[in-house]
């Protein structure tokens, strides 16, 4: 047991078991107040380095499985207390998936309209989980359809303002990358008069985080040992606000930043031009596509850039696309831990922190998502539906019931 200021690295005495049966002490109001709060859980040696601990923060507790829960409230809420939002009103915003969903979830709550714009490589069950979640539709006259009325809504007519049947998402060209989809959401928010969320420059976005998220990871290590926190980027959000969070408390945290090996822009040194609104005016010129979803577009989010200057970073790991897929699946093969590329990313670049990190060492990753969000991606390209020659076998020992 590695220790420290006569603090020990693994977790308090009190067994997690114990917990089981009580519940949460509390009910909710409605399905928002559920964001937050994620666990923290150890990796076993499988895959952590020996002498070394590693936990995991599994953001695919929130309730849309993704750590974008906590952007959607950030923004939606802010923008409530600002005014910039009343009832019936359409969001719109660009996405890769996971913010576009968790904003279809506060929108459905909330009693607004969602419109996502999305860039044509993006898994195709994002597509449908938003398309699934806008499923708010009403006919010419504003009047909430029934369920039979509206398994049949195709052959209704439908107002410009108004929520088709199911959802709303726009497809943009593989060849616009992240920023044609982001130009193409405030395009369509200036046509229509739509709240544009803005994720990528939105202040709220790191400061939710800073409230939450860091707040989490100190009271759930305080009176423990913590030496780094990892994590990638996406709108940087994470990164600026619970980073910030921890180094102000504890100063000694060294803040790892992960980059895919593919798409290294923060690592090439060169700036993102920026228009007026600080949204990006071009691809960067050092991305690559990557298979890591969610993390780096192909330019440095304002959000992320401000981080960097603010708060900075300590540590950098490049992270090549395989690796984060391999230690995807290792996750889930060893430690029942199923999250993304972008979660099997955080882990490869906390693994190799830990790789040279002194002894004793303890790291917490970001694990931003689910890995239901990649079936149809590379991650579950070796998985198949149908049964293997091993599994035939199982089913062909007994007599019955064989296919």
């Amino acid at each position: 047991m590695s220790c420290f200021a006569g603090l020990t690295a693994s977790a308090p005495v009190a067994s997690g078991l114990a917990d089981r049966g009580k519940g949460r002490g509390r009910v909710y109001a409605n399905i928002t107040e559920t964001v937050g709060n994620t666990p923290c859980v150890k990796i076993s040696e499988e895959i952590c380095p020996k002498g070394r601990t590693i936990y995991a923060k599994l953001e695919y507790f929130n309730p849309l499985s993704s750590v974008k829960d906590r952007l959607a409230c950030a923004i939606i809420e802010d923008a409530e207390k600002k005014g910039q939002l009343k009832p019936g009103d359409t969001v719109i915003e660009a996405t890769s998936g996971n913010t576009g969903i968790a904003v279809a979830m506060l929108c459905a709550q909330r009693g607004y309209k969602c419109v996502i714009t999305m860039a044509e490589p993006f898994s195709i069950e994002r597509r449908k989980l938003m398309r699934f979640m806008g499923a708010k539709a009403s006919g010419k006259a504003g009047k909430r359809l029934d369920f039979g009325v509206f398994l049949a809504c195709p052959t209704l007519s439908w107002d410009v303002n108004i929520m088709g049947c199911p959802g709303q998402v726009i497809i943009t060209p593989k060849a616009g990358k992240g920023t044609g989809m982001v130009a193409k959401a405030k395009e369509l928010a200036e046509k229509h008069g739509w709240f544009l969320c803005r994720q990528f420059e939105n202040e709220a976005n790191a400061e939710f985080h800073y409230k939450t998220t860091g707040q989490e990871i100190l009271n759930d290590f305080e009176g423990m040992k913590l030496d780094y926190y990892v994590l990638g980027y996406g709108t940087g959000g994470t990164f600026a606000g619970a980073g910030k969070a921890i180094k102000e408390k504890r100063p000694d945290v060294k803040i790892c930043l992960g980059e895919p090996a593919d798409a290294p822009l923060v690592a090439s040194g060169t700036k993102t031009e920026r228009n007026a609104d600080g949204s990006a005016t071009g691809s960067h010129p050092a991305f690559k596509p990557h298979p890591i979803q969610g993390w780096t577009p192909d330019f440095i989010p304002q959000i992320a850039e401000k981080g960097i200057l603010d708060t900075g970073y300590d540590e950098f790991v490049p992270i090549p696309g395989q690796a984060a897929i391999d230690m995807s699946q290792a996750l889930a093969k060893t430690q029942g831990i199923f999250t993304g590329i972008s979660g099997g990313a955080s882990m490869y670049a906390a693994v190799e922190m830990a790789k040279k990190a002194p002894e004793g060492s303890v790291l917490v990753a970001m694990l931003a998502d689910t890995g239901e969000r990649y079936l149809s991606t590379p991650l579950f390209a070796s998985i198949s539906a149908d049964m293997n020659e091993e599994e035939l076998a199982i089913s062909k020992s007994t007599p019955n019931f064989q296919l």
